[in-house]
């Protein structure tokens, strides 16, 4: 009877131990298309032997507590890889919308209305006593002036809307930290418990995922399964189980959000994710463009203010001014226009006769001169553009690379924690028939118990 009942156990445990098995492998199959999902590795462990005189006898099979299968470097390198992907795709999105700004193919940009202009001077030329010609002269520059400060406007209506973005990336990180300490307090619970948390940590890894997604970070391993996150250039964000809100606040001098950590501002430490490409295209790359088109409607409106001034109008009197000039060269563009509504106040005389052209054709020559920081105003624009587009182009070669990158470290993950069908299909096949197989050792013993029994009262 003894031995019939330690067989009996023995069964009984393995039969519990292959229902257990077959439950994991079934949440495996289950979880096959779940994001972030990590497949449950099985430990089956041999029980402890019993000794019974000079013998060792066998005590079966226990189901030991289940792994997620992880690799948390590759995790990490994820992160990295998404947050440099995010960074790229705000930044991206924001020079896109500058380049389609100064892009002549696109019918915008500075080059028509700047031809434009000094073209109306060259007409000029040909007849200084045109009326037509002359009116010409000051449609072409009030032309100018518009396309400068509507291409102003533009810039910084973009760069308005990026600062928008900044306070709602912002709002998403805080949601976000919230939800991951929580996770760090459900998953240090597990661990201290001796269960297998890697149901949380999955849902931590995919928030984990959105975070750097938004925001370079760093994580370290606090004990107990749970995390310490900062930003890149560290600043708290998760600290087990309390998290850190980032907050934003107007910044006086440029109208547009700052991002405090702690009452302490980490606007330019902030590097990494869509808030660190937002900041950098926001307070970085636009205002570039703008200070460029500031020098440039600055030069181009002192040159021709001292060139008209040097000459005579119509009726013989000294030029004046023909753009409003500008006090500085910051709000140059924003501010840009003609001083003058009466055409015959274009000083096209080189010496106060009627029909003289001589002025006219030193202001039309002012485009070929290295007017703007040692460049012609065409060469100083068209340099600006390059730069703009070569930014662009860059950042989608940048963009290019970090996606192969993410793919290739996808693959890997994938190799190590994501499900197998075929191999999930071939554990369940080998559970169930051990299941099966200890059913039928149970059936045989009931069978020898129910003889012996039997037995044992006939005698």
């Amino acid at each position: 009877m003894g031995s019939l009942n330690g067989s009996l156990n023995i069964a009984l445990g393995s039969l519990e131990a292959n229902r257990g098995a077959i439950e994991v492998t079934s949440n495996n199959i289950a979880n096959v298309n779940t994001a972030g999902y990590s497949r449950e590795q099985i430990n089956l462990s041999e029980n402890p032997p019993v000794q019974i005189g000079n013998q060792l006898f066998g005590t079966g099979v226990s189901l030991g507590q289940t792994t997620s299968v992880r690799s948390n470097l590759l995790e990490v390198q994820l992160d990295q890889a998404n947050s440099s992907s995010g960074s790229l795709n705000s930044f991206l999105g924001a020079m896109n919308q500058v380049q389609t700004l100064v892009n002549e193919t696109a019918g915008t940009g500075l080059q028509t209305p700047l031809s434009a202009f000094y073209n109306s001077l060259t007409q000029l030329t040909t007849d200084p006593t045109n009326s037509s010609y002359r009116q010409g002269v000051v449609t072409a520059g009030q032309n100018l002036s518009a396309a400068f400060q509507q291409d102003t406007s533009n810039l910084k209506s973009l760069q308005s809307n990026t600062d928008l973005g900044v306070v709602q990336s912002v709002s998403q990180i805080n949601q976000l930290t919230q939800q991951i300490a929580g996770l760090n307090v459900q998953i240090s619970n597990q661990v201290s418990l001796g269960q297998d948390a890697g149901t949380f940590q999955d849902q931590r890894t995919q928030l984990l995922r959105q975070l750097s997604g938004l925001v370079g970070i760093s994580e370290t391993q606090a004990g107990n399964g749970s995390l310490t996150i900062a930003t890149s250039s560290g600043a708290a964000l998760v600290d087990g189980s309390q998290s850190f809100a980032l907050t934003t606040q107007i910044n006086p001098n440029s109208t547009y959000q700052d991002v405090y950590s702690n009452g302490t501002n980490i606007t330019s430490s902030i590097s990494g994710g869509t808030l660190g490409g937002q900041i950098q295209a926001r307070d970085q790359a636009i205002p570039t463009v703008l200070t460029q088109l500031d020098t440039l409607a600055y030069n181009i409106e002192t040159s021709v203010n001292t060139q008209s001034k040097a000459g005579f109008d119509s009726n013989g009197k000294a030029g004046v001014n023909f753009f409003t000039q500008p006090t500085s060269v910051a709000g140059a563009a924003s501010t840009m226009g003609v001083a003058i509504t009466d055409p015959n106040l274009v000083a096209a005389s080189s010496d106060g006769s009627v029909g003289s052209s001589g002025n006219a054709q030193a202001l039309a020559n002012l485009q070929n001169q290295t007017s703007v920081n040692g460049q012609t105003p065409y060469n100083y624009y068209s340099n600006m553009v390059f730069q703009v587009g070569n930014q662009v182009s860059q950042a989608k070669n940048e963009q290019t690379a970090v996606g192969l990158s993410q793919q290739q470290l996808s693959n890997q993950r994938g190799a190590i924690s994501a499900v197998n069908l075929d191999e999930e299909a071939v554990n369940l096949v080998k559970y169930q028939s051990a299941y099966q197989a200890s059913a039928n050792v149970i059936n045989v013993i009931n069978t020898l118990l129910t003889t012996t029994m039997n037995m044992n009262v006939g005698g």
